[in-house]
């Protein structure tokens, strides 16, 4: 795969990621940790503002290393809501999954920042 195309599908990940928090927000909400101050629903745009805005840097080869360096810290930062999410988990089944799921965010920063690397 060229580096061109693994930054696009990342761009293209986090645009539909970006997307699904303003078209369907409930379930991003429910995951915001409680120790947020302000309303989840606040959190829950601001943080697909910032998947949408990254996913643009990325999309775009004069700005694809500022994208993939905030893209590499939108995933560490997204992380406690990934944890509350597990926590907060009602039946066994979705709480293995939520828990399974953790370590997946760390390949996903080291895909951003060898996007971030790269120069196109």
């Amino acid at each position: 795969m060229t580096d061109s195309r693994r930054a696009i599908l990342l761009a293209a990940m986090l645009g539909t990621m970006g997307t699904l928090h303003f078209l369907v927000p409930r379930p991003f909400d429910r995951i915001i940790p409680k120790a947020l101050p302000g309303n989840a629903r606040t959190w829950t745009y601001a943080s697909g503002a910032g998947e949408l805005g990254t996913a643009l840097l990325i999309a775009i080869p004069k700005t694809r290393r500022l994208g993939g360096l905030l893209a590499a810290m939108l995933f560490v930062a997204v992380f406690p809501g990934n944890v509350q999410m597990a926590l907060d988990a009602k039946t066994t089944p979705s709480r293995v999954i939520a828990f399974a799921r953790l370590p997946l965010q760390w390949p996903l920063v080291a895909w951003a920042l060898r996007v971030r690397g790269r120069r196109d």
